[in-house]
């Protein structure tokens, strides 16, 4: 599953989401020039001489100051490096060696790690000489690069390589086996929380002040034997009350994290009740084709009061009847309760999402529907539906020869996703219906 985890690690505003990027190769980490920006650890691959690397960007690491988030930061920083076989350790070459450098560089020597000194911004071949600055830190010949134009990347990829264990073949499983799940939902509504009892570990930071997770964070980890990506994400608001630019760009990563997932977990609050913005994440998730479970978290402090269960569970599918396929879990993040009914939730939707459904047993249903129920006739127009194929999966996707498809009223194509359901099941996953004419021969 995970290959070689290389951290990268520095004080704030050093370049390392830059540097995460150059890397990855990806635009995943938010770049802006303001300190404190990278909270979570945030994980991205890379490949380079066959060998499979797991990249960790980090937040920027300060002492002295106690309050809560700047603690929560290097207790992230210290569990990456906990985990980490190579540890980049990243300076600034234009501002020089700090104090905090110093101090960074004494929590590193205390890990045992390997560390490669890697001096940023040095963005021309005269400029190198600054790195000699750097020789005290006691971690050897410091590495000149530029994150921002790539240079002197490929030496420092080649160094890493050379300071992991070789490689010995392994039965890893299949990508196509791994289940990607975004965890997503308002602010403070306990996402964090969810990943950090599931994990057993504080993988990302949990805080009572909303919007803490800022990046999308992907977290690999197996479950009886099945393989997860848990992808946590930024509390979503509406964009009319994102003001921050970094903010905004969280939102966008996290509606990207839906679109990159299997399937989403949608955290409600049970105790505050179901809000607009709720139905809308429900909507989009279901516009982009994801399979759907509804977690009512925090049920732990409203269980036992009479039949609040049942009246909870009615209003959440009036609320939410324009995705009447998803699942639903009452569940604690923080205590764990019921927890562990989540994974078989999982497991059915992934499968309904991959299933495929024959030929003959499709025109069975389509003869058996179209005699119970015809298509209307449309301005003395008869419509008549001839078969009906799957051509895909997630979300699986059925297509009706008609003769005249646009004739197909809203409410017969529901009512014929109502039969597919009645007879096949797909529950937790939504169904595309589409309507195409037939081709005549000679066509």
């Amino acid at each position: 599953m995970i290959d070689d985890i290389v951290a990268i690690v520095g004080r704030p505003n050093v370049g390392k989401s830059t540097l995460f990027n150059r890397l990855t190769a990806t635009r995943t980490a938010i770049e802006e020039k303001v300190p404190g920006v990278t909270r979570d650890r945030l994980y991205g691959a890379s490949e380079w001489c066959g060998r499979n690397l797991v990249i960790v960007d980090t937040g920027g690491v300060t002492f002295g100051s106690e309050d809560q988030l700047t603690t929560m930061v290097r207790r992230q920083v210290e569990l990456a490096v906990a985990e980490a076989r190579v540890i980049i350790f990243l300076l600034d070459g234009r501002e020089g060696l700090t104090a905090l450098d110093k101090e960074v560089a004494e929590m590193l020597r205390r890990s045992g790690k390997e560390v490669i000194p890697v001096v940023n911004k040095i963005d021309y071949h005269d400029m190198e000489d600054v790195k000699y600055d750097f020789y005290g830190l006691g971690f050897g010949d410091p590495l000149p690069v530029s994150a921002s134009h790539g240079r002197g990347i490929g030496e420092l990829l080649d160094q890493i390589c050379s300071l992991l264990p070789p490689t010995v073949a392994n039965d890893e499983q299949s990508a196509e086996d791994v289940i990607k799940v975004a965890v997503i939902g308002r602010p403070n509504v306990g996402k964090s929380s969810l990943i950090n009892t599931i994990l057993g570990e504080e993988r990302v930071i949990v805080s009572t002040m909303p919007g803490t997770t800022r990046e999308a964070v992907d977290t690999f980890f197996l479950y009886q034997d099945q393989p997860y990506v848990l992808i946590d994400t930024a509390g979503m608001r509406r964009k009319s009350r994102v003001k921050e630019d970094v903010e905004y760009y969280s939102v966008l990563r996290s509606l990207k994290a839906v679109q990159r997932s299997d399937l989403a977990l949608l955290l409600v609050d049970g105790e505050s009740g179901i809000t607009e913005q709720d139905q809308r994440l429900a909507g989009y998730v279901d516009e982009a084709g994801r399979g759907l479970i509804l977690v009512v978290n925090k049920w732990d402090l409203v269980r036992g009061q009479g039949d609040a269960r049942q009246e909870y569970l009615n209003n959440l599918k009036r609320l939410f009847s324009f995705v009447p396929y998803a699942h639903v879990a009452f569940v604690s993040a923080l205590t764990g309760w019921r927890l562990e009914k989540i994974f078989p939730l999982l497991i059915n939707t992934w499968q309904e999402q991959h299933k495929r459904i024959s030929t003959s047993l499709l025109n069975e249903l389509l003869e058996d529907a179209v005699a119970v129920n015809p298509p209307p006739t449309v301005k003395g127009k008869r419509v008549r539906i001839f078969y009906v194929t799957q051509p895909a999966v997630k979300p699986p996707t059925f297509v009706f020869f008609a003769n005249e498809p646009e004739l197909i009223h809203f409410s017969y194509q529901r009512y014929l996703e109502n039969r597919l359901r009645d007879s096949f099941g797909f529950s937790g996953t939504p169904i595309i219906v589409k309507f195409k004419r037939r081709q005549r021969r000679g066509e």
